[in-house]
């Protein structure tokens, strides 16, 4: 049978209100690809997953919530939709609206945003707007244009879009056939920690499939979740989550509480090993999207982790296309050579 998108699949466990039209990129039914090597790397004898969501439509996570929320605003007839943004959703967000037909407006902080994810917000036909400041401040404008405008916010404070991204964890749990024992997944506004959490627990209430314990990530730059207040002025290299006030911090906090998980931070230099490691295992994901998997390498280092004989899955959020500069700016350059069978196998030789 054809996956025809999360909404059809999953709409009984979602809670969304009866005027939903649906508007679908057919997103979700994401891999969950076993890395052996990977799990070996890091101390092995444990099985270890990836729930690559850079697979769905505009590549990243994002499509799962914007799918429900762009939904529910055509429904009751909004023409035009919000958001502020690091990237990721703004693209989703403009892809949906011009799946809809409906006008999008994406507000981002200036020279913040990596030219992938603004490359696709301007080639899905959005206006696109820049402030002088950062995601938050653009949050804090967008959330008050949707109070006195018939515009309809799709940012992760609307509560369809946790609706939508929720179905990731119902995703793993048909897959495995139970929840894994650990999730490791980045924070950032805080929104898909929340929404994993959500629907683990949904699923545990009807199939008895269990609950993992989160283990969530953030930058060192950019923790406030881990520091305990707001950062003023977050920085990272990994951009999708350089945000100093997660809009979704109590819910993401309680999540990895009720779970007997935590919260941590690891370095732009761990985040950007484990992106390396990920793509020597065949997995490219911008940076933020391995913030998950180093955190777990780096509690595992650490001595607080014991995985042996666990199942543990990581979400990789994001593809890596999404931010090729980083590779771009770090990679040798090509050798170049005459097209010379004998030049050519030298080369090789000296390779090996």
């Amino acid at each position: 049978m054809a996956f025809t998108g999360v909404i059809a699949r999953y709409r009984p466990l979602l809670d969304v209100p009866s005027h939903i039209y649906p508007v679908t990129l057919l997103e979700g039914d994401t891999p969950l690809i076993p890395v052996p090597r990977l799990a070996e790397e890091l101390g092995g004898h444990f099985d270890l997953y990836v729930k690559f969501e850079g697979m769905n439509p505009t590549g990243s996570f994002k499509d799962r919530g914007m799918t429900v929320a762009i939904s529910e605003a055509v429904g009751r007839g909004v023409q035009a939709v919000i958001c502020a943004s690091t990237g990721n959703t703004a693209a989703s967000a403009a892809a949906y609206a011009a799946r809809a037909g409906l006008r999008a407006i994406v507000i981002i902080p200036e020279g913040k945003v990596a030219a992938g994810k603004l490359a696709g917000a301007v080639a899905y036909g959005a206006e696109v707007i820049q402030i002088q400041g950062s995601f938050d401040d653009a949050l804090s404008l967008v959330v008050s244009i949707s109070e006195h405008h018939p515009i309809a916010l799709v940012n992760s404070l609307n509560p369809y879009r946790l609706e939508g991204q929720k179905t990731a964890a119902f995703e793993i749990v048909d897959t495995l056939g139970k929840a894994p024992d650990w999730l490791c997944l980045p924070v950032g506004n805080a929104g898909n920690i929340t929404s994993y959490w959500m629907g683990f627990q949904q699923y545990h209430g009807i199939k008895h499939s269990g609950l993992p314990q989160i283990l969530g990530v953030q930058a060192q730059g950019s923790a406030p979740l881990v520091l305990g207040h707001p950062v003023e002025h977050p920085e990272t290299v990994a951009t999708a989550i350089r945000i100093g006030r997660p809009a979704r911090g109590e819910q993401a906090m309680m999540a990895s509480e009720q779970s007997h998980g935590r919260i941590i931070a690891v370095s732009d230099d761990e985040i950007l090993v484990m992106q390396r490691r990920l793509a020597r295992n065949g997995i490219w994901v911008e940076p933020a999207s391995a913030a998950g998997l180093a955190g777990l390498a780096h509690e595992v280092k650490a001595g607080q982790l014991d995985l042996k004989g666990l199942q543990v899955v990581a979400v990789c959020t994001g593809h890596g296309m999404k931010d090729p500069d980083i590779i771009s700016q770090s990679m040798p350059h090509p050798k170049i050579i005459p097209p010379d069978y004998s030049i050519l196998e030298k080369v090789i030789e000296g390779d090996k």
